[in-house]
């Protein structure tokens, strides 16, 4: 039945905080556990402790390197005792499941990659896997750049269901390919698939079926992942489109709120971060960096203030990181790694550099898309770079993959190869 946009299917089990809170910690206890884009919190923050202070001047040790990965961005999602990635091999992306040594234990095919159009011919080196998978369980899921969504059998990599997403949901060719690693919700898969019959929409995880489809977005498809987050007593998946900040009802799909934010470019690629009740999102090419405070009135209709909104640390799309009330990231058009104050929006402190980060045990592990890893002191005191090194080649193009730090392990993907390396305290 209708839902104010959102077609409510059938209700599905929600996981209890707790679950969230546990999967956090297991990484520093037990199994090595990092189960889809940016950790099982979706804050990008490692619950590794007791890892090196500094690094030796040739790095930490090398562990392994896997090739055979084909050419993409995907990040590493870790889970069972294994790691999960995705590759484009002959213009057809492949989902790729590993051994914790780096062994290949299968490929498979999850549709057509994307590549650039006749009036894009300066993005034809940009081909290759965008989204990280997402692993729950016996099961894999991966969206794939032309819309491809399905779920693979995490031990056998055999197709359990596919949903061609720009057909059911009536999707347009996304300019730079769908670029989004999907958010698992107890029974429920969150995507945006940005269509005319579904801007965001929630799948069934067993079978793929529609739980419920919100049809009013309009506006192109960003490349960001959704994140839910708790504001004021009110659970929701919020996200960015190529125009605005929204959140959505993750259990009926209705639209809770929107604020206006993007660039000329159309181009919002950086995940949204919450924390107090309020909502950071960053984009590049000038968009720059604002805090939204969300508030629920009588009758439940949300109202949306503008804390504050400054040019810095214009995220182009290599994360940015919260500890405490301070955020980490680099600008695009606004040079530089940033620390800025979440609260005022001030800048505390700027470095040369442009990259992609991760958090773990009080560093900063940033990495240059040129491929330089650095170990940065995670403060707002000051720039306080510790160790460098500059990492292997694993084909053609820039570091613009995610590291990962999960299991006493530092994981960086370049193109074909993914490097392992030894991070662990003696």
């Amino acid at each position: 039945m209708p839902l104010q946009g959102g077609t409510m299917r059938r209700p599905r089990r929600r996981l209890p905080l707790p679950f969230f809170l546990a999967a956090l910690a297991v990484c520093a206890r037990g199994e090595p556990r990092w189960p889809c884009y940016h950790g099982p919190n979706r804050d990008n923050r490692s619950a590794d402790t007791g890892l090196l202070a500094s690094w030796p001047a040739e790095g930490p040790k090398l562990l392994w390197t896997a090739s055979g990965l084909g050419e993409g961005y995907s990040s590493a999602a870790i889970a069972g005792g294994r790691l999960y990635t995705a590759g484009m091999i002959e213009k057809q992306t492949h989902v790729i499941a590993l051994d914790m040594d780096g062994k290949v234990l299968w490929r498979t095919p999850n549709g057509p990659s994307w590549a650039a159009s006749r009036e894009q011919q300066w993005a034809v080196a940009y081909a290759g896997a965008r989204g990280t998978p997402a692993v729950d369980g016996d099961l894999v899921y991966h969206m794939a750049d032309m819309g491809d969504l399905r779920a693979f059998d995490a031990r056998t990599g055999e197709v359990k269901w596919h949903v061609d997403l720009l057909r059911v949901f009536e999707g347009e060719r996304p300019k730079y390919g769908l670029s989004e690693s999907v958010l698992l919700d107890g029974d429920a898969l969150l995507c945006c698939p940005g269509g005319a019959k579904g801007y965001m929409a929630a799948l069934d995880t067993r079978t793929g079926a529609t739980l419920w489809a919100n049809t009013e977005l309009r506006d192109p498809v960003g490349y960001c992942s959704p994140v839910i987050a708790e504001i004021d007593g009110v659970r929701q998946a919020i996200s960015m489109s190529a125009a605005r900040v929204f959140a959505v009802d993750p259990a009926g799909g209705s639209l809770l709120w929107q604020h206006e934010f993007g660039n000329p470019r159309q181009n919002s690629a950086t995940d949204v971060i919450v924390h107090d009740n309020a909502v950071y999102a960053s984009c590049g090419y000038r968009g720059g960096s604002v805090l939204l405070r969300p508030r629920r009135q009588a009758g439940g209709r949300h109202v949306v203030e503008q804390v504050w909104r400054v040019p810095a640390l214009d995220n182009h799309h290599g994360g940015v990181v919260r500890d405490g009330d301070f955020l980490y990231g680099a600008g695009h058009e606004a040079r530089g790694w940033f620390c800025l104050d979440f609260k005022s929006g001030a800048t505390r402190w700027q470095s040369p550099g442009k990259g992609s980060l991760t958090y773990a045990d009080g560093r900063l592990y940033l990495l240059d898309e040129n491929g330089t890893m650095a170990l940065v002191r995670c403060t707002p005191e000051k720039w306080e770079a510790v160790s460098s090194f500059k990492l292997p080649r694993g084909g053609k193009g820039l570091y613009w993959a995610h590291p990962v730090v999960c299991g006493g392990r530092l994981y960086v993907r370049h193109a074909d190869q993914l490097f392992a390396y030894d991070v662990r305290a003696e």
